[in-house]
């Protein structure tokens, strides 16, 4: 049973109502290829999985509060790095599962690829429309597409443009829909949404590695453990991949470099 909003989370808190055998809190970015990769897990016989995507912080917070997940994926190091330090986490089940692109897209499927650099006019692009991003001071997504557009001295002329989503699946629709006629939003994202179309990606190196922490909460379900592993082996990964995610590999104890 996969559930994507977050106030499934929250209802599976309340007294007396059912939950699965385990409980995933999981970036929205994340909705798609996880379901995929849950189908293959309880199609295996596994244990029954509940996923409830949100932002990262949304998520990161509700966990704070005693929301009773098992595993939490986040989009950012950020805020598992707060629950960790929060002790919420347990001890020596982290690991980096996934790592990510950041892309430029359009409503308008005859939209032409840009090259996106400190000359890139994106006020004229807009034309009377707004930039569609998840929130820029909250969200990972928002947090690595201000940090991408700051790199490129971008973000001071399209600041007053940009319309905040609460996650960047929101930000997606807003330009899947038309509301938007551009947005920043993950390459994984743009490949899930065929309404919308890649004008150009970002450069690696315009913002902080996107990179996709997951860790078993504390007090988690013991089966949670086997989950978090299957999520981390070689199945999962090829579904991950197709979904244009990339996957890091261990070149030493302790190192994790992405692909």
């Amino acid at each position: 049973m996969l559930l994507k909003p977050l106030i499934a989370a929250l209802l599976l808190a309340l007294p007396g109502a059912a939950r699965a055998d385990l409980l995933v809190f999981a970036a929205a970015s994340l909705g798609g290829p996880l379901d995929r990769v849950v189908a293959a897990w309880e199609e295996q016989g596994g244990s029954e999985v509940t996923v409830s995507y949100a932002g990262s912080s949304a998520l990161a917070r509700q966990i704070a509060a005693g929301a009773p997940a098992d595993i939490f994926i986040s989009a950012s190091a950020e805020w598992m790095d707060d629950l960790e330090g929060a002790a919420l986490i347990e001890p020596g089940s982290r690991r980096d599962l996934l790592g990510n692109d950041l892309v430029l897209i359009a409503a308008d499927p005859q939209a032409v690829p840009v090259d996106i650099d400190p000359g890139l006019d994106l006020v004229t692009m807009l034309g009377s429309g707004r930039l569609a991003m998840a929130l820029v001071d909250a969200v990972p997504a928002g947090q690595y597409g201000r940090a991408a557009l700051e790199s490129l001295g971008l973000w001071a002329e399209v600041e007053a443009r940009v319309a905040q989503s609460e996650n960047v699946r929101a930000a997606l629709a807003l330009v899947a829909s038309g509301a938007a006629p551009l947005g920043i939003v993950y390459g994984t994202d743009a490949i899930e949404e065929p309404r919308v179309t890649v004008l150009g990606r970002f450069p690696a190196d315009s913002h902080p590695p996107i990179r996709y922490p997951a860790a078993l909460v504390a007090d988690a379900d013991p089966a949670a453990a086997a989950f978090l592993d299957f999520l981390s082996g070689a199945e999962a990964a090829a579904i991950f991949e197709t979904a244009g995610f990339s996957i890091p590999r261990t070149s030493q104890p302790d190192e994790k470099v992405f692909q």
